[in-house]
């Protein structure tokens, strides 16, 4: 596998971890990919990006990795909810993803925001995941 998908899937295993989370979400909950007809609301993993933050430093691998969370209630108060309870429970987070090492979560960005074309909330967060490989 990927760093990228490896990255994902450990992000989603610690959220559907997260009972709070789930009952937010109701339905659907977390996917990897947008469906047709998915009941709302739901969360989706956009673009995860690689960058070398560091050249000189040996063995590092950082990625920043987006989470979408997408709402048809009114108001935006269901969006703030789930996004403030995906970030209770990844920012600083330290997970182990497979023989590549500890990567350590740091939130970047957040916002929310009504989609008047697609008539939803949406709500980003946006997350540097910072690994250390093993040696």
């Amino acid at each position: 596998m990927t760093a990228s998908i490896d990255l994902q899937q450990a992000l989603f295993q610690r959220l559907r971890s997260d009972k709070s989370l789930s009952a937010l979400l109701g339905g659907a909950g977390l996917l990897e990919q947008p469906a047709d007809n998915v009941a709302f609301p739901y969360v989706t993993c956009g673009q995860t990006r690689a960058f070398d933050w560091d050249p000189g430093a040996k063995d590092s691998a950082d990625q920043l990795i987006t989470l979408h969370v997408w709402s048809k209630a009114q108001g935006d108060k269901e969006t703030q909810a789930i996004m403030e309870r995906i970030k209770a429970r990844l920012a600083d987070a330290v997970l182990v993803i497979g023989p590549r090492g500890q990567t350590r979560l740091v939130l970047e960005f957040s916002e929310a925001r009504y989609d008047e074309e697609l008539l939803v909330h949406h709500g980003l967060l946006r997350f540097r995941a910072m690994t250390q490989e093993n040696a």
